[in-house]
């Protein structure tokens, strides 16, 4: 594996049961994603976006092949291990945000770093970067129910970004928003890319998404019909 390539995705193939058939959800993926990448899985709803990125999150196992992430078999992995591939190095974005109501949005971000050997002082200070880079400290003891749509979805990126993953599996991560916060949403997540050369993995047929994405990754029926490098306007 070579120093700067992060996932490397060999035949991968994925069938779920239907009735007595088989539904083939990705038909043979060869892909590999590099560190720093800003890059989408784009395509109409039931191409496979959703179910690739849930295998490279190893939150879904695949039928056949592989995908390897960080240098880890997520084919081979148990519970255990896939769980710390995803403390360790992985942020999730939901379209559902997957915010805790009964939680403040401080309490919220700093969730993920409760499994990690950090002290309160440390974590505080984490929680606190986080949120100022998604400009949201005002916000910091307000609940859910108290914010807006955009300002969910900046807590739950907030709450991705906390531990500084190598990786963010971000899945439809605008659909609930207006065209003004997505693109606010959007130009947050280039500017963390940028900075802390986090590698972004979108899975999406947005097109507000899809103006950003450095590289689109077309699935048509589970398979890959184009992959191609794109230059963002303003660059």
């Amino acid at each position: 594996m070579e120093q700067s390539t992060l996932i490397t995705i060999d035949n991968l193939v994925k069938r779920f049961p239907v009735g007595k058939g088989e539904f083939t959800a990705l038909n043979g993926i060869n892909l590999t994603i590099n560190l720093g990448e800003f890059t989408g899985i784009v395509g109409p709803s039931g191409s496979g976006k959703t179910t690739l990125l849930n295998i490279i999150g190893s939150l879904d196992n695949a039928t056949e092949g592989d995908a390897v992430v960080m240098g880890e078999s997520t084919s081979n992995l148990s519970l255990k291990s896939a769980a710390k591939l995803r403390r360790k190095h992985l942020g999730f974005i939901f379209q559902t945000y997957n915010l805790l109501p009964v939680y403040t949005v401080f309490e919220n971000v700093e969730f993920p770093l409760l499994l990690l050997n950090m002290s309160g002082s440390e974590r505080k200070k984490a929680v606190m970067d986080a949120l100022e880079w998604v400009g949201i400290t005002d916000k910091v003891k307000s609940r859910p129910a108290q914010l807006s749509g955009g300002e969910c979805q900046r807590v739950a990126i907030a709450r991705a970004m906390v531990k500084k993953p190598v990786i963010v599996l971000a899945d439809e991560p605008t659909a609930n928003l207006d065209a003004a916060n997505s693109h606010n949403i959007l130009k947050m997540m280039v500017k963390l890319n940028q900075e802390l050369k986090t590698t972004f993995i979108f899975a999406t047929h947005d097109d507000k998404v899809i103006k950003y994405l450095k590289r689109k990754i077309s699935l048509e029926d589970g398979k890959v019909v184009k992959d191609e490098f794109t230059k963002v306007k303003g660059e």
